[in-house]
């Protein structure tokens, strides 16, 4: 196993994830109607836009805000976002698959069934919100931190995460069947639910308080019989 469990003394540091430096330009509203496959969207703003069911995929988005959008079924796969603010996303089945976010926030998002598996993300914050069966299988996490939201049923299976945090989160159900963990410190979850993957945990960093509430998943992924 070889999990890092923190208990206020020494051992070795966790890496903290560097979050982005965003300063977006002054930008200009986003008046050329829905999306389109491989789009270039430059400095733009998407305020209240609704791209449900729309195709942006392999789109790029450099300097872009979206705010208040509805992503009901949108189609992203491929699709680039750099340097760029999410607000207030909502919407269902939203297809992210393989896309790219670096330099990215995203802000009380309101999500359900996003598939971002194969997808890399770097330097992102995903901040409040609740995101219910997020598909990030095969993908790959540097320098992400999910603070204070509530993920249920997130699939982390065969993800690569590396310096990864999730203060204050709700994590219900979560999959880390296969993933590989550098850096990953849980010692802040408000809750932590793993429902499969817990001898993945070699690379997280836990507080002794969580070690005891994951020891019987841990006496069970190891083949201990516990007997009074």
């Amino acid at each position: 196993m070889g999990c890092m469990v923190t208990t206020g003394g020494g051992g070795r540091r966790v890496k903290a994830a560097r979050r982005p430096e965003l300063r977006l330009p002054a930008l200009e509203p986003h008046t050329g109607g829905g999306l389109e496959p491989d789009g270039d969207y430059d400095g733009l703003e998407f305020r209240e836009a609704d791209l449900a069911g729309q195709d942006g995929g392999g789109a790029r988005f450099m300097d872009c805000a979206l705010g208040g959008c509805a992503l009901d079924g949108t189609r992203l796969a491929r699709a680039r976002f750099l340097d760029s603010v999410l607000t207030a996303p909502r919407g269902v089945g939203t297809d992210l698959s393989e896309a790219t976010l670096r330099d990215v926030e995203v802000h009380d998002a309101r999500l359900g069934g996003v598939q971002l598996h194969g997808a890399a993300l770097e330097r992102v914050v995903i901040r409040g919100g609740k995101i219910d069966y997020l598909n990030l299988r095969g993908s790959r996490l540097r320098d992400v931190v999910f603070e204070n939201c509530v993920l249920v049923e997130p699939d982390f299976g065969g993800a690569v995460l590396e310096r990864v945090a999730f203060p204050g989160c709700v994590l219900k159900g979560a999959d880390l069947a296969g993933a590989t963990l550098t850096d990953v410190d849980l010692r802040e979850v408000a809750e932590l639910d793993i429902a499969r993957g817990v001898e993945r945990l070699s690379g997280a960093v836990i507080g002794t308080g969580q070690l005891l509430d994951l020891a019987p998943l841990l006496a069970g992924a190891l083949g201990i019989r516990v007997e009074d």
